[in-house]
């Protein structure tokens, strides 16, 4: 699934690197440690490798 804004796809892209064992796990807050928790990383790998053309900064309704 492709992030809906621009936040999104940053807190993926952290995520994946806690993953990936680039960055340590006790430096996520917030919606990238929820995704680290809940998404493998197949599923953060499709949300942060999507483009940031076209999508707003904070999509509020999700």
């Amino acid at each position: 699934m492709p992030a809906k804004s621009q936040a999104q796809q940053m807190a993926a892209g952290a995520a994946l690197a806690a993953k990936r064992g680039e960055k340590k796990v006790s430096e996520l807050e917030g919606a990238s440690k929820q995704m680290y928790e809940s998404m493998d990383e197949d599923e953060l790998e499709k949300m942060a490798s999507s483009s940031q053309k076209g999508k707003p900064a904070h999509n509020r309704k999700s």
